[in-house]
């Protein structure tokens, strides 16, 4: 495991430390969670773009695939 040292506001910090109270966790929990979700949406745009990028041109084959699933 990594130590990162992360500098904030005074202030920010005070509200992140009642957030973290208030939900019954530490302040490293909540930054842990935090990252841990902002990693998962990176990783799902990701995997998305690259999607994307495979699917790229064909457009009609993609809408004809559909119109067959639909029966039409």
């Amino acid at each position: 495991m990594s130590a990162l040292t992360l500098r904030l506001p005074d202030d920010k910090h005070e509200r992140l430390r009642a957030l973290a109270q208030s939900r019954g966790t530490s302040v490293n929990r909540l930054l842990d969670e935090v990252t841990t979700l902002l990693l998962a949406e990176f990783d799902a745009e990701t995997r998305f773009r690259l999607r994307a990028q495979k699917g790229a041109g064909k457009t009609a084959r993609g809408l004809d695939l559909l119109n067959k699933a639909a029966g039409k």
